[in-house]
């Protein structure tokens, strides 16, 4: 899909949902592989970029049919409209991202009941069926970058500080034994940019975006809200630890979120569009973390 220009989705959307025609038309994000558009602040539509993120948002649709009656978290209810083109149609979640800053401004209620909300989320992924998500389409999330690609591509890239603490951080990696708890289904994608959170009731509203969902090891799971605050990350555990009864090794998260960072960061350091991010994100770790 080359274009983006909202007359273009609003013909296609239209042809199939005539009722559409005087409603408010909006693109919400251009990601990587998808396009959104929003409708009327009500309608979500997910436009595939390409043939992978086809594939993607078919298996994402496959997966919530089989994930949304069995947790508590509200998760969008994906239709497929085959076309041509694919898309898919969905009732919106109302709330937008959650930031750092936002994370900030809310007081210790809200902050616990998210932390809490979440790490119920991820102890009731954790327990579906893996037999049921098999069959549903769900398979290993996507690989991280080698550990040579981090060292000769993303710590060129550091800070002098920043770059020992991230070629410790890798040494570390490099010696981590396997998961005690093994790999698991879930989510692996938690960061604010998924959530739709209701600031003027500082609220979580949903969760969404299940195209990167799939198996890894259960400590993976725990550092994509680290995007938006260690301490977050650390309510989540809590919460999570008391309704598993698993014990989550804090210093483990810590290093699996600098090799994810790192990974990120060797991946796009030839993207102008994007390689700055990835250094601030590597930077940001290394201002908070306990190595």
């Amino acid at each position: 899909m080359k274009t983006c220009d909202e007359d273009h989705f609003r013909s296609i959307i239209t042809t199939i949902f005539p009722e559409l025609a005087p409603s408010r038309f909006e693109l919400a994000t251009a990601g990587w592989d998808s396009v959104a558009v929003d409708v009327d602040d009500r309608l979500i539509f997910k436009f595939p970029r390409h043939a992978v993120a086809e594939k993607a948002l078919q298996r994402e649709a496959q997966l919530l049919t089989v994930i949304r009656p069995q947790i508590s978290m509200p998760v969008p209810n994906l239709r497929i409209i085959s076309g041509p083109p694919l898309f898919s149609v969905h009732e919106k979640l109302k709330g937008v991202h959650l930031l750092t800053a936002d994370y900030d401004r809310l007081p210790e209620a809200a902050r616990q009941r998210l932390g809490e909300m979440l790490g119920r989320f991820y102890a009731e992924l954790h327990g579906l069926d893996e037999a049921k998500m098999l069959a549903a389409g769900a398979g290993p999330v996507a690989p991280w970058q080698p550990v040579a690609a981090m060292r000769e591509r993303a710590l060129p890239m550091l800070t002098a500080d920043t770059r020992q603490k991230a070629e410790a951080a890798i040494d570390a990696f490099e010696q981590l034994p396997p998961d005690p708890y093994g790999t698991t289904y879930g989510f692996f994608d938690g960061h604010g940019w998924n959530m739709a959170f209701d600031h003027a009731n500082q609220r979580l509203t949903g969760m969404y975006d299940f195209a990167n969902s799939g198996f890894a090891p259960v400590h993976q799971e725990f550092i994509y809200a680290r995007f938006v605050s260690a301490d977050l990350t650390e309510r989540i555990i809590a919460s999570y630890e008391t309704r598993t009864g698993r014990a989550i090794d804090r210093q483990r998260v810590d290093i699996l979120t600098a090799a994810h960072r790192l990974s990120e960061l060797a991946e796009l350091t030839d993207n102008p569009e994007h390689v700055d991010i990835m250094i601030d994100s590597v930077e940001n770790w290394a201002g908070s973390t306990a190595l």
